[in-house]
């Protein structure tokens, strides 16, 4: 984030070069953005679009509108700056800050993460076979951030030998990452550097062989696979993906036999198979693309398991298959579809497999022998719990790592033993800064009713000592896109919401896969709005059942959840106080018609193609930027990342724009802009606190919290 002189130095330019109003600064004026009306037309349908021209992100003029919008910004929260910075220093003194993972065995050495005080990022470390070995560090990513104000480290992978380290870094927050090897002997960065890649990539068994995808240049679609041998200067495109609905990815199976590509979309999977010791060889199609069939695919002695959609599983089912001729004919029934359950995926180890399930919304771990001598879930208590399969690549072993936590529990690793059924908690996630005690919250799952009659649940945490009644605070949160399930989980930082008598009411709308996939399936398409109207059912039954009222009701989602936000804050506006959308997905009809945008040709199948009259028709009709009012809108921030390569930083600064034109109220809309950031904001844990800290400051501040 630029300094408050440079952006207000920015504000003074874009107020002579683009006719915004001039900003008193003792009584600020929001930014006024020009009109520049295009046409768009499509269907002999037209659009006028009178801020497309802020999708130029090198114009000098779209920058100084976007640092005049962080000047209001800055100026409208001046006055909550000390106790953003007060929850910043209370959620950091939650946080362990020399921590370290649970080690990990892989192939003779103990794999570890660790953080040290004061700093932001990671340092991975491993010891050869005993955890009283020395340490070696390989890399230390707070010296490789150094000079940038985005790192991330997308990925390492460790050469068979144990001797090399290829690793992926993006500095620039566009998921571009740059793909390089170590030499973890000699500490030595090799010559090889290949740019722009997804930042995957995996070893072949010759420990110089490294296969990996590359990303289209203007799109960042995945598209294409290559081989390269080290030292070489000319990589081998071993596969091009050219239909644009799809994306692709290499990777390893955990049996380490085989170099696996696999081809995805939202409903459709096809994968490609090469042995491992034969990485010269070709890749041999496991099952050609069929429209409609999903599946995935897991290695164990001379079979494949298939988790699969086949033949309208709609929760899908696992089958098997030889190595020899893996078509779909051959597959056979291993566990049948069942109409109550969503199959969710399987780890495979050398005595036993784990199936992960869904049942009524909760995670379910099922571990079976494969000689069936033995097959039991493990059990779980409450009904708001999160738990799922940890790192486990280690084949050979009978313990199976997993972690659980709830919306009051912290979030555990656990070694279990499948064969003597013991347990061991190997860490529980540290709550310092205070006299942290879950038995101080109270978690809870309610049902409301949608319009449709469907019941959709919602898990709710608060403390205990929060008083539920019309005048109490709720921040209700969704996503509900992409059969993506947001679980309960714990949040250290939601601790400043409780604490303050905040309830947090997660709603598991329609979109999500939180009751199975038909639960997707009613929420995408042409049933997309069922995702809205869910959420604002959710509002309305908490207002209703006098757990609060429009008066302290306030929504938050980010992404496709942010089209979420937009799309409530049209139709009911007057159910909340307060909303924040984070890197919004808003103008769903424009973008969808621009291939040019990353991910767009790959979002058909979640959205429709707006090619088709129908799809454009329905999109149109929910889509937040089309469908601003003249009318009163919910106290508002929106936040997005000048380089966020998913959603647009251009989609909310339009949004925006057209809020400050046609809303008829006097209420706080307010657009924080990171100027060196991208989707996912700060790279930094702390820089990402802060934000966090943005967000609730403005959620506080309107109930009066703010001291």
């Amino acid at each position: 984030m630029k300094k408050y002189q440079v952006v207000l130095l920015g504000c003074l330019i874009f107020a002579a070069s683009c006719q915004t109003e001039k900003t008193d600064m003792e009584n600020p004026t929001p930014p006024v953005a020009k009109k520049i009306p295009e046409k768009l037309v499509k269907h002999e349908d037209v659009r006028v679009d009178d801020y497309y021209w802020m999708n130029k992100r090198e114009d000098s003029a779209v920058i100084s509108h976007l640092e005049a919008e962080n000047a209001y910004y800055a100026k409208m929260t001046e006055h909550t700056k000390d106790f953003q910075k007060d929850l910043f220093e209370e959620m950091k003194a939650r946080v362990k800050e020399d921590d370290t993972s649970v080690p990990y065995k892989q192939n003779g050495y103990w794999y570890i993460t660790k953080y040290e005080t004061g700093k932001e990022y990671p340092i991975y470390s491993r010891k050869k076979e005993s955890l009283d070995a020395a340490e070696e560090i390989l890399f230390d990513c707070n010296e490789l951030a150094k000079g940038h104000e985005f790192f991330n480290m997308s990925s390492f992978s460790i050469s068979p030998d144990n001797k090399l380290a290829a690793f992926s870094i993006d500095t620039v927050s566009r998921r571009k990452y740059t793909l390089q090897v170590k030499n973890l002997e000699t500490g030595e960065v090799l010559p090889d550097k290949i740019d722009n890649t997804a930042g995957n990539s995996v070893w072949a068994d010759d420990n110089k062989t490294l296969f990996y995808s590359k990303q289209d240049d203007v799109t960042l679609r995945s598209d294409k696979i290559f081989r390269h041998h080290l030292g070489e200067l000319e990589d081998t495109l071993i596969f091009n993906e050219t239909d644009e609905t799809f994306g692709t990815a290499v990777y390893k199976s955990k049996s380490k036999k085989y170099i696996i590509i696999v081809s995805y979309s939202t409903m459709t999977m096809e994968f490609q198979t090469l042995r491992a010791d034969n990485p010269d060889g070709e890749f041999k199609i496991f099952h050609p693309r069929t429209r409609g069939l999903e599946y995935s695919i897991s290695h164990y002695g001379n079979d494949f398991y298939v988790l699969t959609n086949k033949d309208g599983a709609t929760n899908f089912k696992l089958m098997k298959v030889s190595e020899g001729n893996t078509l779909a004919n051959q597959w056979k029934e291993f566990i049948p579809h069942r109409e109550d359950v969503l199959l969710e995926g399987i780890d495979i180890f050398k005595e036993y497999y784990v199936l992960t399930e869904r049942k009524n919304g909760l995670n379910e771990l099922k571990i079976v022998r494969w000689d069936g001598a033995d097959s039991y879930y493990l059990p779980f208590d409450s009904e708001t719990y999160t738990t799922y399969v940890s790192t486990n690549p280690d084949f050979d072993t009978e313990v199976l790592r997993y972690s659980y936590n709830s919306m009051t529990t912290p979030s555990s690793i656990i070694d279990f033993n499948m064969r003597t059924k013991e347990k061991e908690v190997k860490k529980e996630q540290e709550v310092l800064g205070g006299n942290f005690d879950k038995t101080n919250y109270v978690e809870r799952r309610i049902w409301a009713d949608a319009r449709d009659g469907t019941k959709v649940p919602m898990s709710i945490v608060h403390h205990k000592e929060t008083k539920i009644d019309a005048s109490t605070p709720i921040l209700q949160y969704a996503y509900g896109s992409y059969g993506s399930t947001v679980d309960p989980y714990f949040s250290t930082v939601r601790l400043s919401l409780l604490d303050r008598g905040f309830v947090y009411a997660l709603a598991h709308v329609r979109g999500g896969q939180y009751l199975g996939r038909p639960w997707y399936e009613d929420g995408k398409l042409l049933k997309k709005k069922n995702t809205f109207t869910d959420f604002i059912d959710c509002s309305k039954h908490l207002i209703g059942n006098n757990y609060t009222s429009a008066d302290h009701l306030y929504a938050m989602g980010g992404s496709a959840g942010g089209l979420l936000m937009g799309a409530i804050v049209n139709m009911a506006p007057e159910l909340y106080n307060g909303i924040v959308a984070a890197v919004p997905f808003v103008d769903v009809v424009t973008t969808m018609l621009d291939d040019s945008i990353p991910l767009t040709t790959g979002e058909f199948d979640e959205w429709g193609n707006p090619d088709e009259k129908e799809y454009y028709t329905y999109m149109k009709s929910y889509s937040p930027y089309d469908n601003v009012e003249p009318k009163d809108y919910p106290n508002m921030l929106v936040t997005t990342g000048l380089h966020d390569s998913q959603v647009q930083y251009f989609e909310p600064a339009k949004w925006v724009a057209k809020l400050r034109e046609l809303k008829t109220d006097n209420h706080l809309l307010l657009f924080d802009i990171n100027m060196d950031a991208g989707h996912g904001g700060a790279s930094g844990r702390f820089e990402a606190l802060k934000e966090v800290a943005r967000e609730y400051a403005f959620l506080l501040d309107l109930e009066g919290k703010v001291l």
